[in-house]
């Protein structure tokens, strides 16, 4: 998928479509997740700190990744690559190897090109965004003819070009090769694949090791015998959170971890998953990391048992110092269970439930009681609708006041309106789909 953050917001925000538009953190830490092209004119890139992207691209919009939208698109391209073959491997949310000749989608050059192309045309009719697709008979091969057909396009590499394709290109092109391997390389005289086939395996073991050395000459010279693998079973479910500020209050961190545990939960949930062991990560104000584990008895996806878990494995840590970043994660996972476990903990009847910030109750029911209104947040780019004026988007907020742009992936560019955090009028809203009866955004 082209741009995918960025494109899908686009879609969702016709004010925003062929303006710069960058998606990540927006605190002092936060990093980019990705950025539209217009905003790669101005140098932004992806995993550039937030505050750099800012300097280079003032007036770009700046807008929290909206994961659940994300991953409601991931699913549906998956669910195309998956009609034309069972042999798919997702790398991330937007991207993923297919093996054409096993789902007998391809069989020859023109067959992979019609495939291809179909299969462009199907992924904007269904998500209202473009994807760009890359032909060839490896992993290694497709995943450089993608990023050469990108944006919007489709490129094939056809069998017996492969070698002079990749002698030109930076060795950063090859899989495994990294900023440091890359560097390590070029202080050795080799910066292009083709330096790669011309000093020699013996050489390349020598800079590199046996298995790493011999892996990439073999790939130097167009070899890749690595077959695509059908989507893995997921090892275990996790979330995240990094503080603008470090967090020193005890009492603070133990209340974020539970909050963690609950979305940890509701990551189980959706995916009918359940698990045995229970993960903390705390990153303190040292950068020095800690992880701290416990296995229950049996699998669980009882909000209640992660946490206490949680709260057991927190007890262990010193945050003294402050807290950068917490997590919770459930691994050893399993087929979604109804197994009685409460002996773990306390039973849901004798917990009296704390309430939760907007959106972020179980999949199950809501909080029973408001969050109060004083304590909203508003994230700029996020969904909200307004009792008189509809659907619109957060573009910022501070003050007191939050400002929301009312449009719709179908309304045009919207107008502007600002508000008290407060106003009763306005409530967080879910996504709205980007496509509509099959036609895709700003095509009508």
């Amino acid at each position: 998928m082209d741009a995918f953050y960025a494109s899908a917001e686009q879609a969702a925000k016709p004010s925003l479509r062929g303006k710069a538009v960058v998606v990540g953190g927006l605190g002092p830490r936060g990093v980019v997740a990705t950025c539209s092209y217009e905003a790669r004119v101005f140098g932004v890139h992806s995993a550039m700190p937030m505050a750099q992207a800012r300097r280079l691209a003032p007036n770009a919009a700046y807008l929290v990744p909206r994961f659940g939208l994300y991953r409601e698109i991931s699913e549906q391209v998956m669910k195309l690559l998956r009609e034309l073959s069972p042999l798919v491997e997702p790398l991330s949310l937007d991207e993923a190897f297919v093996d054409l000749e096993a789902g007998r989608a391809a069989w020859d050059e023109r067959s992979a090109l019609l495939a291809g192309e179909k299969l462009r045309a199907d992924i904007r009719a269904v998500t209202g965004l473009t994807g760009s697709v890359g032909l060839a008979a490896s992993k290694m091969l497709a995943k450089i003819a993608s990023e050469r057909a990108k944006p919007d396009g489709l490129v094939l590499i056809e069998p017996g070009t492969e070698r002079a394709l990749l002698a030109p290109l930076s060795v950063r092109v090859l899989p495994g090769v990294g900023p440091a391997t890359g560097d390590h390389l070029r202080r050795g005289g080799i910066s292009t694949v083709g330096d790669i086939a011309e000093a020699g395996e013996d050489e390349l073991v020598r800079l590199l090791g046996k298995a790493h050395g011999v892996g990439l000459y073999a790939m130097a010279l167009a070899r890749d015998e690595r077959r695509v693998v059908a989507e893995r079973d997921t090892k275990s479910v996790s979330v995240e959170d990094t503080y603008d500020v470090d967090i020193h209050d005890r009492v603070r961190v133990r209340g974020e971890v539970q909050r963690l545990a609950d979305r940890c939960v509701q990551r189980l949930r959706a995916a009918r998953l359940s698990g045995r062991t229970i993960v903390l990560k705390v990153r303190r104000y040292d950068f020095s990391t800690l992880t701290r584990s416990e296995t229950l008895r049996g699998p669980t996806d009882d909000p209640a048992v992660v946490r206490e878990a949680a709260a057991r494995l927190l007890e262990s840590v010193d945050t003294t110092g402050g807290v950068r970043l917490l997590g919770v994660g459930v691994s050893g996972l399993a087929d979604y269970t109804q197994e009685d476990l409460f002996a773990q903990a306390r039973t849901a009847a004798e917990e009296e439930p704390e309430p939760l910030p907007a959106g972020e109750g179980t999949a199950e029911e809501a909080p029973e009681e408001p969050v109060p209104a004083a304590r909203r947040r508003w994230h700029a780019g996020h969904d909200v609708r307004h009792a008189e004026f509809g659907h619109g988007w957060v573009q910022g907020s501070g003050l007191g006041r939050v400002t929301v742009r009312f449009e719709t992936p179908f309304s045009g560019p919207g107008r502007v309106k600002t508000f008290r955090v407060d106003d009763p009028a306005l409530a967080a809203a879910e996504p709205l789909p980007l496509v509509e009866r099959g036609v895709p955004p700003g095509s009508g």
